[in-house]
């Protein structure tokens, strides 16, 4: 695997990635959608297709925090409507990689997020008052769910970056902060360990990797503490604010990479 071990990364490359894990902690108890930046920083620091396979377990391990956290406020009617069309996402995800460069899988996700994030702004200043969470059994909230799936299934398939484009469903279906935060901490807790299997198989995930990700994953639940501590002291616009410009920000420097 073309990785990077503890002993080949410099003092500043260790803080850079340290400072991402914290944020991944921090992401999954507070501001979903911010460890889009995450990504980011593994990418520049190891090689970009490694730093998937190093990423992933931190994920999990930040999912697994979220869940203990918020688990009674996920609304489950949600989760398994999406899931099937997650699946969908994931097989398309896996079958653009066999053809597209890095290049292009850059500039596709980075084009989703920010239309994504540009739909959303739009449908809440056209309509304020979002249908409930339990409207998802609508016709309309199914058509949503499927499209939101798909578009989620595929940007985590290819660049573990499925977290925007579900944050602004959630945002869109008019979840609240804490319904939003247990929602998603099941369903990427899920969706994130059923990755693991594929990629040890691709060679992302092996003992070096590992090593690396028992060093960083101290770093991710003082962030979890640090997001549990800061969501009750944000109100429901800041956090929505944060959430959506977390998008934007990822959309932008998948673009721009």
């Amino acid at each position: 695997m073309n990785t990077m071990t503890l002993w080949h990364i410099s003092g500043w490359e260790f803080a850079a990635l340290a400072t991402a894990a914290l944020l991944v902690g921090f992401s999954k108890t507070a501001v979903s959608g911010a460890n889009t930046v995450s990504l980011a920083i593994f990418a520049a620091v190891l090689p970009a297709r490694a730093s998937t396979g190093v990423l992933l377990p931190l994920l999990i391990v930040g999912d697994v925090l979220a869940v203990l956290t918020y688990r009674r406020h996920a609304h489950w009617p949600t989760l398994w409507r999406l899931f099937p069309a997650v699946a969908a996402g994931v097989v398309l995800g896996t079958l653009f990689l066999v053809w597209a460069d890095d290049g292009m899988v850059r500039t596709s996700i980075g084009a989703i997020l920010l239309l994504m994030a540009a739909v959303t702004l739009w449908r809440r200043r056209a309509a304020p008052q979002e249908e409930e969470p339990g409207a998802v059994a609508t016709r309309a909230g199914r058509i949503k769910a499927r499209s939101y799936g798909v578009l989620g299934g595929f940007t985590t398939m290819v660049a573990n970056a499925g977290g925007p484009v579900m944050s602004m469903y959630l945002l869109s279906a008019g979840f609240r902060k804490l319904g939003f935060l247990g929602t998603s901490a099941f369903f990427f807790l899920i969706v994130n360990t059923s990755k693991v299997p594929f990629s040890v198989g691709l060679g992302l995930i092996d003992g070096h990797s590992l090593l690396l990700d028992a060093a960083l994953a101290a770093f991710v639940v003082p962030g979890a503490f640090l997001g549990r501590w800061a969501v009750h002291r944000i109100n429901q616009l800041l956090f929505e604010r944060l959430v959506i410009a977390a998008t934007v920000v990822g959309g932008v420097q998948l673009l721009l990479r």
